[in-house]
């Protein structure tokens, strides 16, 4: 990764969005097993080059996986079942196939899954030399992951703030105890994580062998209520008490008359800087081990952020402050040099993030489905594009782009009519597409739902709501001869 401020070059390539978990299974979610695989040799045969992914860490509040108990640890609901058969860990006996709904029931799966995790992790050999080598080489971050859990779990979920005081602010000899009565539950956890990314890592190199790189996804801020921030108070902005003093978010809009209240606790960049970002560099070294490219959510935070105080009941009183910028890039940069960026600047159009995008040299995104509604200078219509950004109709929190279509202003539909040529087929979801696939941009990544020209009822994720996000998923039959000679069609030109 090099940062500088010149445009590269680059040839021009495509992928498609799909989250693991809106894979088909016979468990009730995508997994790391036969059908990732199959759908790596689906991308393989259409040509693509690259697989993104949203976050593959624990899911949090609202299943949401931008609300995680830990920025480094993998979730284990997505662990295949049948790989742990293979494996000898479980029986075929061990369970009964179960019905589960098309999209994710996540109360339904997790009664189903979750015994028999625990059933895998009582068969796991401990002495496994892989296993212990797994341990050592991420001690930084499974100890603390494992013990935070084990805790939480014993406390039945309660927040850390409200733990005994001793664990609470990790006394050693607290800690200690609690190790030495509680070695069956921490090692579940740390037995999974082993499982998951033993998974991962297969799959990895199978993508590798196929010629398809991954895009992974990292978000900006971590949960309040994780491993990170119980293990590294330091790193964040916390009173006395262990919560935070200002909290993220975003101020007022035309979208939103009190502003978004995120709620996550703002980093503590003056003792970041003393320890030369260290959490931050075992994280992005962390996920360039994962991916080949990795997508930073919020990206403008670097630039600058928006903090609130802590306790308020809107976003209205926050203020902005200014980032680390190109200072944190430049000190990082050894830890990931072999990793590439993706800088998601969505919302973030001012001269400061402007000009760290430049000084970065990151790729930024453009989403087409922001285009319409201003006028032909409008920086998401992709004949306004610069070579080095990504390209996306809609992303994991957008409609899809039926589903926005059909939703679509006169103004938007005007526009559409007079930008975009028509595609062959006169569908205007693959006329966008294909309009994205013509234009300069580096990448071109397309959720599948695009594809399957999927409606609203499809969409991942509407951010404001709390019910019915991280739940669809499509079927077996979807991935069909047609659909792959569709997608090749539409792409061809790249992937050369």
């Amino acid at each position: 990764m090099l940062l500088r401020a010149k445009e590269p070059k680059f040839k021009q390539e495509s992928g498609i969005l799909l989250p693991l978990s809106a894979l088909p299974s016979k468990h009730g979610i995508g997994a790391l097993g036969e059908e990732a695989f199959g759908f790596v040799s689906f991308l393989r045969k259409s040509n693509q080059s690259y697989w993104q992914l949203l976050p593959l860490v624990p899911l949090g509040k609202g299943n949401s996986p931008y609300s995680s108990a830990s920025a480094f640890a993998g979730e284990i609901l997505y662990i295949d079942i049948e790989e742990l058969v293979k494996d000898g860990l479980l029986s075929p006996e061990a369970y009964e196939e179960k019905e589960f709904p098309k999209n994710i029931d996540y109360k339904a799966l997790r009664k189903h899954k979750l015994p028999l995790l625990k059933k895998a992790a009582e068969n796991f050999d401990i002495n496994d030399k892989k296993f212990i080598s797994f341990k050592k080489e991420n001690s930084y971050w499974l100890s603390d992951y494992a013990l935070f859990m084990a805790i939480k779990d014993s406390y039945a979920g309660l927040s850390f703030i409200n733990w005994d005081e001793k664990l609470k602010y990790r006394l050693p000899d607290a800690l200690n105890e609690f190790e030495k009565t509680h070695k069956e539950e921490i090692l579940f956890y740390e037995i999974t994580q082993f499982l998951f990314y033993r998974q991962f890592f297969k799959l990895k190199s199978y993508t590798a062998s196929m010629g398809i790189k991954l895009i992974g996804d990292i978000p900006f801020y971590v949960s309040f209520e994780s491993a990170d921030v119980w293990s590294n108070p330091d790193c964040f902005k916390l009173g006395r008490d262990m919560t935070p003093v200002l909290v993220a978010g975003v101020p007022p809009d035309i979208f939103s008359k009190d502003g978004q209240l995120w709620g996550n606790p703002i980093y503590d960049w003056d003792f970041q800087k003393k320890n030369n970002f260290l959490w931050w560099q075992n994280r992005l070294a962390h996920n360039a081990k994962l991916y080949d490219t990795i997508r930073i959510d919020h990206f403008r935070a670097f630039a600058d952020y928006y903090t609130v105080p802590f306790g308020s009941k809107t976003a209205k009183n926050g203020k902005w402050e200014k980032g680390v910028g190109i200072n944190f890039w430049n000190r990082v940069k050894p830890a990931i040099s072999h990793a590439h960026i993706i800088a998601e600047d969505l919302g973030g159009e001012t001269d400061e993030v402007r000009q760290l995008i430049s000084d970065t040299g990151f790729p930024d995104m453009k989403v087409m489905q922001f285009a319409f509604d201003s006028d032909l200078k409008d920086p998401f219509l992709p004949k306004n594009f610069n070579k080095n950004c990504v390209c996306y109709t809609g992303t994991h929190d957008n409609d899809t782009t039926l589903g926005w279509y059909n939703k679509a202003t006169k103004k938007e539909k005007l526009i559409f009519e007079r930008t975009v040529p028509q595609d062959k087929s006169g569908s205007p979801v693959l006329s966008l597409i294909a309009y994205g696939m013509k234009s300069k941009a580096r990448i071109v990544i397309i959720p599948l739902q695009d594809y399957l020209e999927l409606d609203s009822d499809c969409r991942i994720n509407t951010p404001g709501t709390e019910k019915g996000n991280w739940q669809w998923r499509f079927k077996k039959e979807d991935i069909t001869d047609s659909l792959e000679a569709l997608v090749l069609r539409l792409s061809k030109g790249r992937n050369g």
